[in-house]
């Protein structure tokens, strides 16, 4: 049996979701109310078989290094682990330049395990993969390289990586965004996209990181690796759409999501509350993992319509721990211990873990950050220009409330 290890890339640090990502990585951003973004990753690992990890870290990193020590235990016994590689400066005095530099600068790492193959995936996108079939296909074709793709509209594709493959699917070209992206084949209205999760033979792997490093490039796998295969050695790709999850059906099929602006990722939450979600978070067949701590159910008190004095929340999911206490949400999605305080009206919100609205208050179209206190009659979301004193507004008038934020300093 063919010996496998995954090299999860999870030191992002995820400009674009700032001021998400001001105090902890891209891949340790809370999503869903009680997930961290690392757990769809670790979790199609898990349910798929393989399960000797190594999560490369680097920006920021304390918190998701404690949700995984403290969450992702495997067991010893079985040869299982999830284990966390701190950039360790063996090769020189630099951080990670890139995503094969951070491979490259842990060649030690995979040498000691010695596997035969070794799976490279991203941390930081929303989506269910059960990576057996593309294991398959790796080892049927006796690729180099296999990498995941997902196929897109053609008008869209233009925002990606897009690879060419013959009859065979055998990557014959690379294109970084361009401006005419060809066509998969059979299909003259979909393009093949990268979704930057590669299964490498481990020689060709380090070889071709070894190889790189003194070069000028950008030390990146999907700029710099994988084009420079073609020609060389024989890289496939691996079609995600044709992908099997138990109770996936319909538009969830073929779900994958870079959530890396305050747009995408504001939007895709909010996705979670639909009536029919396009990613169901209520799969049992596959189901989401994640560190949580022990807590009581959520509680909803005050029932008094005249006075707007209500505990209800419509079109929301509300975590373990939360006390609804006569404020009222629509469409709002809340981490665990959150507490909002009577006659308070909340729409459209993400809050983090542990936030407190004070009575009275008004919120909408807002992301809070762990630990924020919001005092009484607070408002927020109603007056673009006076929030912008105040906080980051995105481009899309999201008002974004960041960790440490103290109201009234």
């Amino acid at each position: 049996m063919a010996k496998i290890m995954g090299m999860i890339l999870a030191g992002g640090e995820g400009r674009r979701l700032w001021p998400l990502t001001a105090d902890r990585a891209k891949p340790a951003v809370p999503y869903g109310g009680k997930y961290r973004l690392i757990d769809f990753v670790l979790t199609n690992f898990a349910h798929s078989g393989f399960l000797r990890l190594k999560v490369l870290t680097q920006y920021k990193s304390e918190s998701l290094n404690v949700h995984i020590s403290r969450g992702w235990r495997l067991s010893t016994l079985l040869d299982n682990y999830i284990e966390v590689v701190p950039p360790q400066q063996r090769i020189n005095r630099d951080w990670y330049k890139g995503s094969a530099d951070a491979i490259y600068q842990n060649l030690n790492v995979i040498s000691d395990e010695n596997p035969d193959d070794v799976f490279v995936f991203g941390a930081d996108h929303v989506y269910r993969m059960d990576l057996r079939p593309m294991f398959r296909l790796h080892k049927k074709n006796k690729a180099a390289c296999t990498v995941a793709a997902l196929p897109v509209p053609i008008a869209q594709a233009n925002q990606f990586g897009v690879l060419e493959v013959d009859q065979n699917w055998m990557m014959v070209g690379f294109q970084e965004k361009p401006k005419q992206p060809k066509p998969m084949p059979g299909n003259p209205n979909l393009a093949l996209v990268s979704m930057g999760n590669y299964l490498f033979d481990r020689k060709v792997l380090c070889a071709e990181v070894t190889r790189d490093a003194p070069l000028e490039t950008n030390h990146d796998f999907g700029k710099d690796i994988i084009p420079g295969l073609l020609g060389r050695f024989p890289v496939f790709v691996y079609d995600f759409l044709q992908n099997e999850i138990p109770g996936v059906e319909g538009d969830e099929k073929g779900y994958w999501r870079d959530v890396g602006t305050i747009e995408s990722y504001f939007a895709s939450n909010m996705d979670l509350i639909s009536v029919k979600p396009q990613f169901n978070l209520y799969n049992n067949g596959w189901q989401i993992m994640t560190h949580t701590k022990t807590l009581p159910p959520a509680k909803f008190v005050f029932d008094d319509p005249g006075s707007q004095r209500q505990g209800l929340a419509l079109n929301s999911m509300v975590s373990d721990g939360c006390i609804i206490s006569g404020g009222r949400l629509r469409r709002c999605i809340l981490a665990p211990e959150c507490r909002i305080n009577s006659y308070s009206e909340m729409e459209d919100c993400i809050l983090f873990d542990s936030v407190q609205v004070g009575r009275r208050s008004r919120i909408r179209r807002a992301i809070i950050d762990k630990n924020i206190v919001i005092p009484p009659d607070t408002t927020i979301g109603y007056d673009v220009e006076a929030d912008k004193k105040r906080f980051h507004v995105s481009e899309g008038g999201i008002v974004v409330i960041p960790k440490g934020y103290t109201f009234g300093s």
